[in-house]
């Protein structure tokens, strides 16, 4: 397996990829690499011949006071995950090279960024969209794989690829969980054994939320406050516990009655 850190040499090979009739599956990450996305580089070996992984930590994606100089940054190891899941290439560029000097061009986002992250993380998705942008411009036609985890950036970056005619096929992937149902995040190393322990309150509360779903009630209120009741006990703050429509990530009305298939959600903030 290779790796490349300049755009045009992950251009030419992916060019060349598809010259020699193979399909290019791509799989986007800002590295400290787990299982989940394991899953995802799998996924895309299965459906494509010559599989990207892009290790990038985004500066445009992170708000003033987020975690850009701390994310964890382990590119050797990615490389070994990225290989043993079936990858062809890990591109993994500097900041200037995805940002030549002179930098302004932004995506600009529309409501489906509007509501949750797009609340809490002003600038948030404007930073996902313009970077995603880029590496399906240098990629060139392909399938691309993101994890659901990450629901409202996958929304974002369906809605973008079809606006913009991207010739990119976008999946989302089932997200990879803990056994006790937390969903695997690079962001986990940071939490301390308490906070591990509290942010089993996460899944918890969704998984009351579901149950309550089946049971047959479908007031959006109701739902919410399920969900919001364990998670509040445990977390040090709550962004927002919603639910919302599934494919514009608009949240519901308390009185809402929501369909058969909607989006729960939430953000929540344990330790640092």
């Amino acid at each position: 397996m290779d790796r490349v850190h300049d755009p045009a040499e992950l251009r030419r090979a992916c060019d060349a990829a598809r010259a020699g009739g193979a399909r290019v599956g791509l799989v986007p990450t800002m590295g400290a690499l787990h299982e989940g996305h394991a899953t995802l580089v799998r996924a895309a070996a299965e459906r494509a011949d010559f599989v990207v992984v892009t290790v990038f930590v985004n500066p445009t994606q992170f708000g003033p006071n987020e975690d850009f100089a701390r994310y964890p940054r382990t590119l050797e190891a990615d490389q070994s995950l990225a290989r043993a899941a079936g990858a062809a290439l890990v591109f993994s560029p500097d900041a200037a090279a995805m940002y030549p000097p002179g930098d302004e061009t932004r995506v600009r986002v529309g409501e489906t960024a509007a509501a949750l992250c797009g609340v809490h993380r002003p600038g948030h998705f404007e930073g996902v969209a313009t970077i995603v942008a880029k590496l399906f411009a240098l990629v060139g036609p392909c399938v691309a794989l993101f994890g659901r985890k990450d629901y409202q950036q996958l929304k974002v970056i369906e809605r973008m690829t079809t606006d913009l005619l991207l010739p990119v096929e976008v999946v989302g992937v089932a997200t990879v969980r803990e056994a006790d149902g937390l969903a695997l995040s690079s962001r986990n190393r940071y939490l301390s054994p308490a906070a591990r322990e509290g942010a089993r309150a996460i899944p918890t509360g969704l998984a009351r939320a579901a149950a309550l779903f089946q049971s047959g009630e479908r007031r959006a209120g109701a739902l919410r406050s399920a969900c919001r009741a364990p998670i509040a006990e445990a977390a040090d703050s709550i962004d927002y516990v919603e639910i919302a429509d599934p494919e514009r990530v608009v949240p519901f009305d308390d009185e809402t009655l929501v369909p058969e298939r909607a989006l729960l959600a939430v953000a929540v903030r344990l330790g640092g």
